[in-house]
């Protein structure tokens, strides 16, 4: 049984899940993974998307990468996707959500232009990520967090750390 939990963050790129992630495993002392990065960091890709001008990502790989450390506990785990987790990793889950013309503004900070830009503010419109962890976890541990401000990020940093507290004690 893990002694900390694990949390998944995730929603549409530009929502703020690496301020977030990173500012919260400062805080609490959970240990913080970012997939991308880890993707990087081990080459775990399948491919190459020519469209989105990005690496496709081997949702198999990453998977085994992150197995013995998911089962140990204590990590925040931040990506765009979820659908590939197994269920069984995350004790509660949250969907960070951003008014599209903030995150439009975002977007283009990144350099994304055209198709990807467009996607991903079609992404979020639909609530895409939203619907994808709703469908992959259990209803009662998907929460919603709206990510458009830095007094937002405070109210979720406070949230999730005031959660995180309670877990422990009533896991411990």
């Amino acid at each position: 049984m893990a002694r900390e939990p694990n949390i998944l963050l995730t929603g549409t790129p530009g929502v703020g899940k690496t301020t977030l992630g990173k500012e919260l495993a400062g805080r609490t002392g959970l240990t913080y993974i970012n997939v991308g990065e880890l993707a990087k960091e081990g080459n775990l890709y399948e491919g190459y998307d020519e469209e989105y001008s990005c690496p496709i990502l081997d949702e198999d790989r990453v998977v085994d990468e992150l197995e013995d450390k998911m089962s140990e506990g204590g990590i925040i785990v931040d990506y765009h996707g979820c659908d590939f987790f197994p269920e069984r990793w995350f004790h509660i889950v949250f969907v960070l959500r951003t008014d599209n013309s903030i995150l439009y503004d975002r977007l283009e900070n990144r350099s994304y232009s055209g198709k990807k830009l467009e996607d991903n503010i079609q992404c979020e419109i639909f609530q895409t990520i939203y619907e994808e962890a709703m469908e992959s976890y259990r209803e009662e541990i998907v929460h919603q967090l709206p990510s458009n401000t830095p007094e937002d990020l405070e109210r979720n940093l406070d949230q999730i750390i005031q959660w995180i507290e309670q877990w422990m004690k009533d896991n411990n």
